[in-house]
């Protein structure tokens, strides 16, 4: 199914589809890279919200920020947050190689330090793709930047479905995204739906 809707929906431009190959080729989790389908559709979000300013937590290989940039109106900007220092030189290649770059500004750090530095209502978008372990931490840091009215969206929400299983007690990534499941039904600040594409995509309305 996934194969037929590739066919049918605008195509993956070149220069994503490199970086989704260097990715698998270079880096032990691959498969953290958006990919094709989740890339348009971040594109499209972006499109139909129209914000001026959008802040990623988890920047991994730059491949979702581009495909945000992508989105974004004439001097609207990006703000994207990656912990792993060793990304660093390989994700500014990535942007420099766009001329959506020029949009996107990397901060590197832990989010927990590089949230507070922004100002709160500063954002129309958050992408949340950080560390499971603490994503309802996260969210709960990203929260007042929105804007009121301001959409967030959280990646990977329904974990591989592990969500559906009993977990080990050292699997934290899977109870983390448990916890931020269970906490953000009953969060009554927003309106959220959970997309089944890929690995869970979890549209979230700020009230």
């Amino acid at each position: 199914m996934e194969d037929y809707i590739l066919r049918y929906i605008d195509g993956e431009p070149p220069l994503l589809q490199g970086i989704y190959r260097e990715a698998h080729v270079k880096l032990l989790h691959g498969t953290m890279v958006s990919g094709h389908l989740q890339g348009r559709l971040l594109k499209m979000l972006v499109r139909m919200i129209r914000p001026s300013r959008v802040l990623e937590v988890g920047t991994y290989t730059g491949y979702s920020a581009l495909c945000i940039a992508e989105g974004l109106e004439e001097g609207a900007e990006l703000h994207t947050l990656e912990i792993d220092d060793e990304l660093e030189e390989m994700i500014r290649h990535n942007f420099g190689l766009s001329p959506l770059g020029e949009q996107i500004t990397l901060h590197i750090g832990d989010a927990a330090l590089l949230l507070p530095r922004f100002e709160d209502d500063f954002f129309d978008l958050a992408f949340l793709d950080g560390d499971k372990r603490s994503y309802w931490q996260i969210y709960e840091a990203t929260f007042p930047k929105v804007k009121s009215g301001g959409f967030l969206l959280a990646d990977n929400t329904l974990w591989h479905g592990k969500v559906l299983e009993t977990i080990a007690t050292a699997d934290r990534q899977t109870k983390g995204i448990q916890e931020f499941n269970e906490r953000l039904a009953a969060d009554d600040r927003v309106e959220k739906v959970i997309l089944p594409l890929r690995d869970g995509l979890t549209l979230i309305r700020k009230k």
